[in-house]
């Protein structure tokens, strides 16, 4: 399958790019990005062709992977979805619900296949975890925390303007809810969400499956404070999210096989865009508590 690269920042360059152009069932034949230097850069790099037009790219390719802000994501899926190519996306999939809609729509008109790329639900370890736990029915309560250091460290991503607007909500947001909600069930409301010190938000739900949970996410946790931790309580007992030690490059090549099987069968995967708007549903409403709003 020929596949475009959209972005060519920190991420692309550390994940995507290594990731697409070692893939066995891909050919990573195109790179575009908002800086024509660095995606003529890249492309070199890679022995793809860089392109100064979306469209045209679109043209050359059967399958796009996005790596940009989200807005700028949701904008492009719409239109290569339009085009007929097949959708692996970062998360989150829009900061929007109308965006991450249309997003949804798009590649349900269109037949293609989509794939959002939440790192824990690719990488061996928590995903066989997260599997076992969403086969058992008797959880109670659990909480999450996915505290990162990228504007208090030594981050590549400490720049990203779209990370300084939407704060640690939108960022590790997703990742506490791919976990949770396969497991949990589907967030029947968001019960309650304040803010604490620097981005820090403080998230309470309500799940389907009638547990609840919540959610401490930040971007701006003291270094020695930072990581990522999910504890399940129920009548199983008490299990924690487990250490992975894979790189996300392992983990996005297992994100192309997904997209790769998608387009094949015809079955949607459980982490595809319509799953991508769930999570920017809920956090959607999360932030509507935030600002004062009530939730839509």
């Amino acid at each position: 399958m020929r596949i475009g690269l959209l972005g060519t920042g920190p991420w692309a360059r550390a994940a995507h790019a290594p990731a697409l152009s070692r893939h066995e069932g891909l050919d990573l034949t195109a790179v575009w990005g908002r800086r024509p230097d660095a995606a003529r850069e890249l492309a070199d790099r890679y022995g793809a062709r860089a392109y100064d037009d979306v469209d045209a790219l679109l043209d050359a390719v059967d399958a796009v992977a996005v790596a940009l802000p989200p807005a700028v994501q949701a904008e492009l899926a719409v239109r290569a979805a339009r085009a007929g190519r097949h959708l692996l996306l970062d998360k989150p999939l829009a900061t929007t619900v109308a965006q991450g809609r249309a997003v949804v729509e798009a590649a349900e008109r269109a037949g293609v296949a989509s794939v959002v790329f939440f790192t824990v639900r690719f990488t061996a370890e928590t995903a066989g975890w997260i599997g076992e736990q969403a086969r058992r029915a008797d959880w109670f309560t659990a909480r999450a925390e996915w505290l990162g250091a990228v504007f208090t460290g030594d981050s590549p991503f400490a720049g990203s303007p779209w990370r300084r607007e939407k704060g640690a909500l939108w960022d590790v947001g997703p990742h506490a809810l791919s976990v949770l909600l396969p497991v949990l069930g589907g967030v029947r409301r968001v019960a309650a969400a304040s803010r604490g010190p620097g981005d820090t938000v403080h998230v309470v739900l309500d799940h389907a499956g009638g547990a609840s949970s919540t959610l401490t996410l930040s971007l701006t946790a003291p270094p020695a404070a930072a990581g990522a931790a999910v504890e399940l309580r129920g009548g199983s007992g008490v299990t924690r999210l487990p250490e992975s030690a894979e790189s996300a490059e392992t983990a996005l090549a297992r994100a192309a096989d997904a997209l790769l099987a998608a387009a094949r069968t015809g079955r949607r995967h459980p982490c595809d865009a319509a799953f991508g708007l769930e999570v920017t549903e809920t956090l959607a409403a999360a932030e509507a508590l935030l600002d004062g709003a009530a939730p839509a």
